[in-house]
């Protein structure tokens, strides 16, 4: 197993954190945090880096807020200074750890993400159910899939067991400490335990901490057709009675080893052609619908963005992203019909602003 040391001078040169500071402030120009760092930039990426080099960095208090979308979550957001940190960390140590991460780890990950995920789950159900085709005596051939959920992931990460997985490659002990550091800022129910929602790192530990579940999963259990999205997993197979003893090693797995259990209510086995919810679709044989939360999300944070608008607090291009966004993702499920009836509201809301090409673009394409 390669090793790596004298990370740390690689993390604080200046290179290194300006490269850091572009990426922390990408889509955020304009907010007024980004502004003022910016018109002084030299001198704080050079105070950041003596703050670092000399160990006399701290970073500041968490921003706390809850989201409701529809589920509630408590988000925590770094000061942005801390982000450009964070942003230096994961530049240096991502290149390291990411080429052992399994090919069906889909979260937070370059080239990967929730449409990547989608269109690999209806690969592996396709082939688990040999597209649906009938054996000899006439009847179908059924495919089933575990569905599961570690409980209270980000809650009840354990900071030592994440450093423990890390030292096995990155040995420099600097390096070690301005993580621990970035750990430690989290104000959890119990201490040593816990990532902040919203923060890179947390994003990247979550897949370095859960890689040992997926090596797990693909090389002791040899499951063939398993695709996990930071916390949630799912494992199709042509049968049931395997796939428990999968949940059921699985769950022992987590327990033993990374101090996890998985959540006994968000876990189940069904078969695939009742459908299965997956990254807020649902997904049957033939066809794939959004889920009804995800449309009651989409009209909830439609309807802030127009009152913003309204007030003059946004302008048209913030909801012209929102729809881009939106609309890239729902053309993955059976929703012209739900399109239409969304988005033909607003050529009159909007009168002037959305032009009838954008509209028809929108609109085309039915999946």
């Amino acid at each position: 197993m390669k090793t790596y040391k004298n990370l740390y001078q690689k993390l604080c040169g200046y290179d290194n954190l300006h490269l850091a500071f572009n990426k922390a402030r990408k889509h955020k120009t304009q907010k007024q945090y980004v502004i003022d760092f910016q018109k002084n930039l030299k001198n704080n990426l050079l105070q950041l880096r003596a703050d670092l080099l000399f160990h006399s960095y701290k970073p500041k208090p968490l921003e706390t807020f809850i989201l409701r979308d529809p589920k509630t979550r408590k988000i925590s957001k770094s000061d942005f200074r801390d982000r450009v940190v964070h942003h230096a960390i994961c530049s240096i140590i991502e290149p390291i750890l990411e080429k052992k991460f399994i090919h069906d780890s889909y979260a937070n990950r370059k080239g990967k993400g929730t449409l990547a995920a989608i269109k690999r789950f209806e690969h592996f159900k396709r082939k688990v159910s040999k597209n649906q085709s009938k054996i000899s005596d006439g009847k179908n051939i059924k495919g089933y899939v575990l569905k599961a959920d570690v409980r209270h992931f980000f809650d009840t990460v354990k900071h030592d067991i994440l450093i423990k997985i890390l030292k096995r490659n990155i040995k420099d002990p600097k390096f070690i400490w301005l993580i621990k550091i970035i750990l430690s800022n989290h104000q959890a129910a119990k201490q040593g335990q816990g990532m902040p929602l919203g923060n890179l790192t947390s994003q990247f530990f979550a897949n370095v901490y859960l890689n040992e579940l997926d090596q797990f999963v693909k090389h002791k259990l040899k499951a063939q057709h398993y695709i996990r999205y930071v916390d949630d997993f799912v494992i199709l197979h042509r049968s049931k009675e395997v796939l428990e003893e999968y949940l059921k090693q699985a769950d022992s797995f987590l327990q033993i080893k990374l101090d996890l259990q998985i959540h006994p209510d968000k876990s189940k086995i069904s078969l695939l052609y009742q459908g299965t919810n997956f990254l807020g679709l649902k997904i049957f044989s033939y066809h794939k619908i959004l889920q009804k939360r995800n449309s009651r999300k989409f009209n909830n944070k439609l309807k802030m963005l127009c009152k913003q608008y309204k007030e003059q607090s946004i302008d048209y291009d913030k909801i012209y992203n929102f729809l881009e966004g939106w609309i890239a993702y729902s053309k993955n499920a059976n929703t012209y019909s739900l399109r239409q009836r969304l988005l033909n509201p607003l050529a009159h809301k909007f009168e002037g602003q959305m032009s009838t090409k954008e509209i028809n673009r929108y609109m085309k394409s039915m999946p």
